[in-house]
Formats: C-alpha cells, structure tokens, sequence
C-alpha cells in the first residue's frame, strides 16, 4: 500500500498515465522472458531449429555461438577448458553483458524470475511476515562455495541443481523430477524469504551483477526533488536498497542508481505516478535538485500564513 494514499501500489501511476503505461516494463520483461523461452523450444516442440541448445550455451542459425560465462568459469575451474566456440559465445554474452548490465539477465531474460515475481505477488496478497532474511554478503559466499566445489569435483557444480535448466527440462520432457527444484523456489520465496532466491541466494544473478558493475545502462531518479514519499517504487523493486543514494541524495550526490545489485527491471519508472525516475547510461552527469530542493521551495508555514 503506499504510505501517504492507502490506495494499492501503482495505483496512483495507472490514474495518472493510464494502466498500460503504468506496466510498460514489467510488460517489456514478460515478452522478453517468453520471446528468448521460446526461442529454444522451437526445435524441441516443433522442429524449428533456428537456436539449439539451451541458456547455459546455444547456438543460432549455425552461425552465433552464445555461452554463460559463469558455466565457462565453472568449467575452467574444474579443469576443463572450453572449446573455442565456447569461449568466444562466452566472450559474447560477456561483454554484452557488462555493458548493459549484468543483472538484465535476471529481470529480463531469466525464466526463474516469473516464479519468483509470481511468489511475491502472492506472499503480499496473503499478508504474510517477511521471513526469514539471509545477510546481505550471503550471496556472494553461495557464488564462491559453487566455485569452490567446481575445483574439488572437476564437475560444472550449479547445472546439478540450477532451476533454470531445469524449468527448461521439463518444458521439453514434461512433468518430472525437474519440476521440484522450481516449485521450491516458488515456495521458498512465499513462506520462508521474501524475495529471498534472486535477492541473496542466487549465484547465477550474483555473478552477472559482478560482472555489470560497470554497465553502461542505468536508472536514474533525476526529479528526485519531485518525489511525494509514497513509497510505491520501495514496494516494487526487487533490490529496494540500491534507491535510497539515489532517490534520497542531496545536492551534488548523483541521481543515478549505480549499485550493481540493480536489475535494470523498470518498475520503479511504471509506479511512479510523479515520473521521478528514467532510463539513461552511466556518463549522465545531468545535475538533478535533492530531496532538500523541494524544502527549499516550499514557503514556511508562518510566511504562508501572513500571506
């Protein structure tokens, strides 16, 4: 609920810009997710082959070689390097990443995320507690140990257990074992952590948001001196700590949420009915008034009343 108007998060933005503007993104998002998900079951289900394999490596048209770069570490680390097509599909995925942002793979490509979105939506429908939240470092140390048992087996340790490949297994073989590891991240995300999966757990985001650190793209909350306090971007971003420097930031701090944690998603820029927030890239060095601007503006109560 936002904070000043009691009314349902978003609400405000869908009064003022009308629904499908206040849902552009998260639209934008599930037509990505489901435009790369099928994709690659084209062959499977239809024989149309125009992308073989999978998104821990692919290949399009015969031609364009598409590796995850934290499958290649992985490989590297248990001693078996990768093929040349896989390291330059690495190289790829890589660069294109860091520049324009790791974690868009999570809120854009991933086809875990609908789950977890799905799970959150239903954990605040129900009213239940936050839950349990693993500290903010958690994530980092899940991302070294799957390293680290990489090394000792000589085995690419996450495939064992990655939800995603095995979302897309069971896509393509049906119903199966497969399933269990997607149902418990949906169900660890309603009843044990609130977004707990792609928040702290996750090494596959871990890694790609190591790797964007330095991304090009970003958001930026350039009218921050507009903003009303209504908490609704708060209530929809997944990473709800990486707008505050931003969002409260004072005259001379920057505007632009530079936190690497930042899934790129938009839905801050859909909720906000006071449009504080935007897409840019990183170099825009546009001055934007902090929050203290608008205090500034404003006449004291006193004078306001002499008046």
């Amino acid at each position: 609920m936002s904070a000043k108007t009691k009314l349902p998060v978003g609400q405000e933005a869908i009064e003022e810009f009308g629904w499908l503007r206040a849902h552009r993104f998260l639209l934008l998002r599930r037509a990505s997710q489901l435009l790369f998900l099928s994709l690659f079951l084209l062959g499977p289900w239809f024989g149309i082959w125009w992308v073989k394999g999978n998104l821990s490596g692919s290949m399009t048209f015969d031609i364009l070689p598409l590796t995850d770069p934290f499958i290649t570490v992985q490989s590297i680390v248990a001693g078996h390097w990768p093929e040349l097509t896989g390291l330059i599909g690495a190289l790829i995925v890589g660069v294109a990443y860091a520049l324009i942002g790791g974690r868009v793979y999570c809120s854009w490509v991933c086809p875990i995320n609908p789950v977890t979105d799905g799970a959150h939506w239903l954990h605040d429908k129900l009213g239940l507690q936050k839950g349990w939240q693993p500290k903010p470092g958690t994530r980092y140390w899940v991302l070294a140990m799957v390293i680290a048992v990489s090394a000792i087996t000589g085995t690419i340790a996450w495939e064992i257990v990655n939800p995603i490949s095995m979302l897309h297994r069971g896509l393509i073989f049906g119903m199966g074992f497969a399933w269990a590891f997607v149902a418990a991240v949906f169900l660890f995300d309603l009843f044990v952590s609130r977004r707990g999966w792609c928040g702290h757990l996750c090494p596959v985001g871990t890694f790609y948001g190591l790797l964007g650190q330095k991304s090009v793209l970003r958001v930026t909350a350039d009218k921050r001196a507009d903003c009303d306090d209504c908490m609704d971007c708060f209530a929809v971003c997944p990473e709800m700590q990486v707008i505050t420097p931003a969002l409260r930031g004072k005259d001379g701090d920057t505007p632009l949420i530079l936190a690497p944690d930042c899934t790129n998603c938009g839905r801050c820029i859909d909720v906000c009915a006071m449009d504080v927030f935007h897409f840019t890239h990183r170099f825009d060095d546009t001055p934007a008034p902090g929050r203290d601007a608008r205090e500034r503006t404003q006449p004291a109560s006193g004078a306001s009343r002499a008046a």
